[in-house]
């Protein structure tokens, strides 16, 4: 297992118009884990569900946005378990007039001098975000139709599978995460999401890459079952919101333990997002991760474990916030990563 500590990277979106101004702020603020940036502001297609739902049975994107409309259900279905059972990569590609930041990347990717990469980091939407997010035609979410369920979660594998194929000639680890707000209602008695269920599914999704040199994250930037993730066979990386719930997360210092024994890495997400100010500074986010490496070493885990499985990111994307602000906090997150790589 490499050395992780204080490895910087970000979380998918990003406010920009141009795909090239994007980039190049990644690659100022991220040179050793680079990632490819979703730009919603762009296009609806670029979204972050409607990212992932080109060729996925019976979704539709017009005017109004996407919508499961199929034109005939069991023939589409059949369509794309076919296609599935092929394993045919090119029919589950991402395309540029879905992710434009992708296939601009993976340019600057050619073109540009990699000695600094140690890794490329991709995402794709977490299934149960992606499912809950999109409803069926009697106007139910389709995360309560197991038969469409089961289908987004091979479609979502086939789109990892895709990404990762199609970064494989730079020869980097590869960094996969699926990202996953809806994980902060599982336990809710207004979810049908229990913890069983997501210990399944990430389990299987996990086996799905399993034959690829990537090491495969969760990222959810809300509450929630920690300990359930660290339990997932085949999850390597658990990103969250560290900047507002690390009190919240060290409470689970029995399933990190393990997880950390089985080679896992935490991404603390520990510059903010909404909570931004310009007058943060690297020394104080990275005291906030140290109160919290105090508090596991109390309960028994090794510190210099801790630091060497130690990621950093922001606490959520930055789609949302103004290109300042954005700029604001990836260059709040180099000089992070570089302060806690020379003094924790």
């Amino acid at each position: 297992m490499m050395n992780m500590k204080g490895l910087a990277t970000g979380i998918g979106s990003l406010p920009f118009y141009d795909a090239q101004k994007a980039i190049d702020l990644i690659f100022s603020c991220l040179p050793c884990a680079p990632f490819w940036p979703q730009l919603p502001n762009c296009d609806m297609r670029e979204g972050m569900i409607a990212q992932f739902s080109e060729n996925l049975p019976g979704l539709r994107i017009d005017e109004s946005g996407l919508r499961f409309a199929p034109v005939d259900k069991e023939n589409e279905l059949e369509t794309f378990y076919e296609k599935f059972i092929e394993q045919d990569l090119p029919y589950f590609k991402i395309s540029p007039n879905f992710a434009r930041g992708l296939h601009v990347f993976y340019q600057r990717l050619k073109d540009a001098d990699l000695s600094k990469v140690e890794f490329i980091k991709c995402q794709v939407t977490g299934p149960f975000t992606f499912c809950s997010g999109i409803n069926d035609l009697y106007g139910n979410p389709i995360l309560h139709d197991s038969v469409l369920m089961q289908a987004m979660v091979k479609g979502l594998s086939m789109k990892a599978l895709w990404q990762l194929k199609h970064f494989s000639p730079f020869g980097k680890k590869m960094l996969m995460f699926f990202d996953e707000p809806y994980l902060a209602c599982v336990g809710s008695a207004y979810t049908p999401v229990n913890r069983n269920d997501v210990i399944d599914l990430f389990s299987e999704l996990a086996d799905s890459l399993s034959s690829q040199d990537c090491l495969v994250g969760i990222h959810c930037c809300g509450n929630t079952d920690w300990g359930m993730l660290m339990d997932t066979a085949g999850i390597d990386i658990i990103n969250f919101d560290a900047f507002d719930f690390q009190e919240r997360f060290v409470l689970y210092a029995d399933n990190l333990k393990n997880f950390l024994k089985k080679g896992g890495i935490i991404c603390w997400g520990i510059v903010p997002t909404q909570g931004y100010s310009p007058s943060q500074t690297p020394e104080e986010l990275s005291q906030k991760i140290k109160s919290g490496l105090d508090t596991l070493v109390k309960k028994g885990i090794d510190r210099e474990l801790l630091l060497e499985r130690l990621m950093i990111s922001p606490a959520c994307g930055l789609g949302t916030l103004e290109a300042q602000q954005a700029e604001g906090i990836l260059s709040l997150l180099n000089q992070t990563s570089i302060f806690i790589r020379k003094n924790l």
